[in-house]
């Protein structure tokens, strides 16, 4: 009886959303004289437009950096954090503040520092060499984003991070430090062998969560310049609120869903054989 009520509120706003999403993916969506079915019209007009396949291969890109450059970030530093013999807690509060900034605030400390007038390009200025067009370059723009996303968010994952180390036991570590390892030597053979199956969890996660980013790059460029930053997630948005068109609107995201289904099926499995 506890669960009912949470149950009910799970369904009206999880499943009947993604049950009416299904249905109005047949549809073309008119809320002033009713909706009209098209069959699979909407989706055919989602595979063809050109806008999509830009919108996917940003979104494969936006995937790619964030493993490249972000991934790997609350790792160490959960990791250099265990090591520390002191300030130890310190530490940890300064990684975890970012990510509790507002996002407000966020977009616009990190605007006025990508700024061509900003610290960053009167740094790099300093040193005499030329200044980057961080948010208007189309080569820099979608790096720019992820460098911010990267400094918000990794205090998170840092904490998840940092408690899977620290439930390592620590006689492990002591058997090690008498046979003569050395610091590299006691992440390479225990901490990050120890750390796999979190690391694989995860990065199906990051995954999962990077392919529906859209937030930063609707409030910096609005997918610009020149759809350098335009993804998947912000596609169905300016479809469903600059186009009007919810329609292929709810097609585009029945398509999502189906490849994020998949994905949150492996994280179960993966889950499961943890467990």
């Amino acid at each position: 009886m506890f669960l009912v009520p949470a149950i009910i509120i799970f369904i009206m706003f999880m499943w009947v959303p993604i049950f009416k999403g299904f249905l109005y993916s047949f549809y073309t969506v008119d809320f002033v004289k009713g909706n009209t079915f098209v069959g699979m019209d909407n989706y055919a007009r989602a595979l063809t437009d050109p806008d999509v396949l830009i919108a996917v291969k940003n979104t494969l890109y936006y995937m790619l950096l964030c493993l490249v450059i972000g991934f790997w970030v609350p790792i160490a530093f959960a990791i250099a954090i265990s090591e520390l013999r002191k300030f130890g807690g310190f530490v940890r509060v300064a990684a975890y503040l970012p990510y509790v900034m507002p996002a407000v605030v966020l977009y616009g400390l990190w605007r006025w520092l990508y700024d061509p007038v900003g610290p960053i390009n009167a740094l790099i200025g300093s040193t005499g060499a030329d200044q980057i067009a961080f948010l208007t370059d189309t080569r820099w723009s979608m790096i720019s984003l992820v460098f911010m996303e990267t400094w918000q968010q990794f205090g998170s994952g840092m904490l998840i991070y940092l408690a899977a180390v620290l439930s390592i036991p620590r006689d492990w570590y002591e058997a090690a430090e008498i046979d003569g390892a050395g610091v590299w030597a006691r992440i390479r053979h225990i901490t990050l062998p120890s750390l796999r199956n979190l690391i694989l969890l995860m990065l199906i996660l990051q995954i999962i969560a990077t392919s529906q980013g859209y937030q930063s790059q609707m409030a910096l460029l609005d997918g610009g310049p020149n759809n350098a930053t335009l993804t998947y997630a912000l596609l169905i948005v300016k479809y469903a609120f600059t186009r009007l068109d919810y329609g292929t609107a709810t097609a585009l995201g029945m398509l999502m869903f189906v490849v994020l289904g998949g994905l949150g099926i492996l994280q179960f499995k993966l889950n499961k054989e943890d467990n």
